[in-house]
């Protein structure tokens, strides 16, 4: 599933470097993450990049979003063409 940013977000501005992506961007009130390019940082990182470095733990899975690893990766393939995946990788 893809992460959201929730309305606590006091837009810092901390998680939009961290997306490889290039799915977080700054909104209006607060920063959002374009679903079709989150991929919970699958391929990237073991972890979702913008909930680890959000001071507010904002950072939220999206319910309405539900991906399975396989759709996750498949879409970090796409975003990220001719690369490897090298993080965040299931077994």
């Amino acid at each position: 599933m893809a992460i959201r940013i929730t309305e606590e977000c006091i837009t810092c501005g901390a998680c939009e470097p961290e997306c490889e992506n290039k799915a977080i961007s700054e909104g209006e009130p607060t920063y959002i993450i374009d679903p079709d390019k989150c991929t919970e940082c699958v391929g990237i990182a073991d972890t979702p990049k913008c909930a680890e470095v959000c001071s507010v733990d904002c950072c939220k899975p999206d319910p309405k979003r539900v991906e399975s690893y396989e759709q996750l990766l498949a879409k970090w393939q796409k975003l990220h063409p001719g690369k490897t995946a090298t993080k965040g990788l299931r077994k």
